[in-house]
């Protein structure tokens, strides 16, 4: 799924935390790099500090977060708040992974993008994040 802006939409795909499967994350960063995004890893065990000055230096469109850990709700909060800072406001925040739809809400209330649970499709994800970045950022 290609876009019609003078270059891809990019995107940083990052574990945070001590999470250590990947596979799920690995998976989303293929799907988008096949959907013609310009997709940067960043690999297990990055901090939210890490994750964003990342996101910042290579001029991201979206940030994905990939998290089966459970600490979402430290994990998102921590990387709006450092977003906030840095003022990376027209960036995209989403994710995935083992979130209860409780929390998925209340991410979503702090600013939080959409949050996709194992089973969603990459098509979807894609979608979604094609369909933002249209929407939301100025290329």
């Amino acid at each position: 799924m290609s876009n019609t802006f003078n270059r891809p939409i990019r995107i940083l795909v990052a574990k945070v935390g001590l999470d250590g499967h990947d596979r799920g994350a690995r998976i989303i960063a293929t799907s988008l790099r096949d959907a013609g995004m310009e997709v940067i890893y960043t690999g297990l065990r990055q901090t939210p500090e890490m994750v964003v000055n990342t996101a910042l230096q290579e001029d991201v469109d979206a940030i994905g977060i990939s998290i089966l850990s459970g600490a979402h709700m430290t994990v998102f909060p921590k990387i709006i708040q450092i977003m906030k800072d840095k003022q990376m406001g027209d960036v995209l925040i989403t994710g995935g992974g083992i979130i209860p739809e409780n929390d998925m809400q209340e991410l979503k209330k702090m600013g939080v993008g959409e949050l996709f649970p194992p089973g969603t499709t990459t098509k979807d994800i894609v979608q979604y994040i094609t369909d933002w970045v249209h929407q939301h950022r100025n290329f």
